[in-house]
């Protein structure tokens, strides 16, 4: 059923309805956008002379909507031509458009009485085929839809993303109580392949899983800090990477989601819990009253936690005082455990010590940490049936490296329930049953204790998906593996820092093709780590230099050419499978390839230049191959346009921020495959290799496939230089 939706409809062009019509362009399909009419003319529409009837008019909100997409940062659009594949219009002159929808999407305003108003005119125009979804994060999917047909509940349940949806993995699915199995999990299916989310099915309860928890976590951590008298940056140095969060911490966040919206889902889920045994915890404190009241709503008014001040040496960014609601500059803290938490590498092993230091930021992360674990056991099964949708929602939707449940783990769940009971912490019954039947934690063996069966299952598996670390070693040093993805095709996965090509790579990628030649079909090298490769090792390059070891320097990089010239060249297709950072000599590899499969959000580049090295390992002539050859051998057509973008792509360290860009560029070919969901990149990348193999894949010819521009193109570069 996934396979019938080709065309989207999103209703609401605001921050997440636009931002949702981009990633479904993203994606490849068609969009119609539609939004409200406006009621009352601007100042600038009644200088023009304009009407309500104007078309221009009729429609400013939702290109309105449409441009801010476009102008957003980071990025809403792989690149600025998928725009294109939008179509915008209003509610009441385009509201025919959508009859031909596959998939309808409301994103307006959280107002129940609207949404059911919508619903209504929905049933005129929507086909029967057509699933209809609501992304509210707060009002039940029953209650949307109460007065629908029946056959349109059918086709009706909740679709949540996470903003911005682009780069937030999560997707909440919502079935409700008429769902059909059969759209729900057409849904959950379109949502993992083609959009590239992380599904998580959830329950018809108030903010589903991952907002509950987080809007838990956010007001009693807000209460603790004004309590015990924590500077809200001083929060933020120790709940950002140093705990598995990202950057932007805690008020930071804040500041990104709106100060008014963290109130206001706050309020809701309060009125919606009240047998929430922790419901007083759910209550806003004053503080964050009187920041709204004062219009403090964070970065869409440059002023929240945080505020951007003009200083001397550029732009700043103080923090708020609690007591006096002052700004002044942030200042740095060194708590002993955090300096020490610092030289921890595995995170599971630094969350365990820093829940049992005493200093500041050790009592804030116990305190605030313990408190959220309790909550989390409680939700279950209320929010959720298993742990596995609880870590995933908070994991793909707060960007957190570690779910509550695989923390709690780390930190050791009979030693920390034992002194939550001590502090008079309510955990759950099941959590302490599960101890008393003597298994010690949550995940073990790969698999998962399950509240029903009291017992571990296995993990369950998902289709598409290939881990590498479950895979067989062929060979293995400290720098790569390789690995026998079955069907006779091997993986060559690259493990150092950023997994930067060093010494111990090239090693064992000539010993992989070697085997590849006798023992495989065909090869991929890809990994599934954050980035593909950030290239080069630049610092053991630059010690060689510096010592003038220039032998050295040129065995490196002859051997990166010898490398790569072997990959390009094999009798065996060898697929790379680009993701995150692709960059300088990572970057080179990704074009080795006789095919590419790239993850979406590929950073890609040549970006030697920005630190004056020039790309050295076939970057340069694959990019002449790729872009200004082809035009050579077309008779009058002038090369010299294209050999000026390859000049300004590689001397202007030029990065494609999207795998889409990078065919733009020319890094990537129009016919590599881009693939929206990196858990299926490996996969998918083994099946182009089996594909290639069955076509009777023959590698390309040596020969004289590089032409030269002439004395023509020299000038044309002397001159841009």
């Amino acid at each position: 059923m996934k396979d019938l939706i080709h065309t989207v409809a999103v209703i609401g062009s605001g921050t997440m309805g636009g931002a949702l019509a981009a990633h479904c362009a993203n994606a490849g399909l068609g969009v119609v956008l539609l939004d409200i009419v406006p009621n009352k003319l601007t100042a600038d529409e009644e200088k023009k002379n304009l009407t309500l009837q104007s078309s221009q008019v009729r429609n400013r909100i939702v290109n309105a909507g449409l441009d801010a997409q476009k102008k957003i940062r980071p990025a809403a659009f792989f690149a600025p031509h998928v725009a294109e594949r939008i179509t915008v219009g209003n509610l009441e002159d385009h509201f025919n458009l959508l009859r031909d929808a596959d998939w309808i999407l409301e994103a307006i305003v959280e107002n129940l009485e609207i949404k059911r108003v919508l619903m209504a005119r929905l049933e005129t125009v929507r086909k029967p085929t057509a699933i209809v979804t609501t992304n509210t994060s707060g009002i039940p999917i029953r209650e949307i839809v109460a007065n629908n047909s029946a056959d349109f509940k059918k086709h009706f349940l909740g679709t949540h993303f996470f903003n911005p949806p682009r780069y937030l993995k999560l997707l909440e699915v919502i079935p409700g109580e008429q769902t059909l199995p059969e759209v729900t999990q057409a849904i959950a299916e379109f949502g993992e392949k083609i959009l590239g989310k992380g599904i998580v099915i959830c329950k018809d309860r108030p903010n589903f899983i991952a907002n509950r928890l987080v809007t838990f976590g956010g007001m009693f951590g807000l209460k603790y800090a004004l309590d015990h008298d924590y500077a809200f940056d001083e929060i933020d140095q120790f709940t950002g990477p140093l705990i598995g969060h990202p950057k932007t911490a805690s008020y930071r966040l804040a500041d990104l989601a709106g100060i008014d919206v963290m109130l206001h889902v706050a309020d809701n889920l309060y009125a919606a819990v009240p047998n929430d045994e922790s419901r007083e915890m759910l209550r806003a404190p004053d503080f964050l009253r009187e920041m709204v009241k004062r219009g403090w709503l964070g970065n869409k008014s440059k002023q929240g936690f945080y505020k951007e001040v003009k200083t001397q040496n550029g732009r700043d960014y103080y923090v708020l005082d609690s007591k006096t609601f002052d700004y002044h500059p942030q200042t740095k803290v060194y708590h002993d455990s955090m300096v020490q938490a610092e030289a921890i590498e595995d995170l599971r092993a630094r969350v365990k010590f820093l829940a049992n230091q005493n200093d500041r930021a050790g009592k804030f992360i116990w305190d605030t940490t313990a408190r959220l674990l309790a909550y989390a056991s409680l939700r279950v099964p209320e929010i959720a049936d298993d742990i596995i949708s609880v870590d995933n929602a908070m994991k793909w939707g707060m960007a957190h490296e570690l779910g509550p449940f695989e923390r709690w783990d780390a930190i050791g769940v009979a030693e920390s329930v034992a002194r939550m009971e001590k502090e008079g912490i309510q955990v759950a019954a099941w959590v302490k049953e599960m101890l008393k039947r003597g298994h010690p934690a949550f995940y073990q063996d790969g698999k998962y204790y399950d509240l029903k069966a009291k017992d571990y299952r296995p993990m369950p598996a998902r289709a598409g998906v290939i881990v590498l670390k479950n895979q067989n070693v062929v060979a293995k040093n400290e720098s790569a593996t390789l690995i026998d993805l079955g069907d006779g095709v091997a993986c060559l996965e690259f493990h150092t820092k950023l997994n930067s090509l060093d010494e111990g790579i090239v090693d064992i990628a000539r010993e992989t093709l070697e085997r590849v030649e006798k023992d495989f079909v065909g090869l991929v090298i890809g990994n599934q780590g954050e980035h593909f490769s950030a290239g080069a090792n630049v610092m053991t390059i630059g010690l060689a230099a510096e010592n003038k070891e220039w032998d050295k320097v040129n065995a490196s990089v002859k051997a990166l050419q010898d490398f790569l010239m072997t990959v390009r060249y094999a009798s065996k297709p060898v697929v790379t499978a680009p993701h995150g950072y692709t960059l300088g000599g990572g970057c080179e590899v990704a074009m080795a390839g006789a095919q590419i499969v790239a993850h979406a959000e590929s950073y890609v580049g040549l970006v030697e230049a920005g630190m004056g090295l020039i790309p050295a390992g076939g970057g340069c002539k694959e990019l002449l191959r790729r872009i200004v050859s082809p035009a050579m051998q077309t008779e009058g057509l002038d090369a010299l346009p294209l050999l000026r973008r390859v000049f300004e792509l590689i001397g202007q360290a030029k990065v494609a921020t999207s795998a889409e860009e990078a065919k733009q560029f020319g890094f990537f070919a129009a016919s590599d495959r881009i693939v929206m969901n990196k858990d299926l990149q490996i996969a998918e990348a083994k099946r182009a290799v089996l594909n290639l193999v069955a076509q009777d894949y023959r590698a390309p010819q040596r020969g004289k496939n590089i032409y030269a521009i002439g004395e023509r193109g020299l000038a044309a570069m002397r001159i841009a230089l």
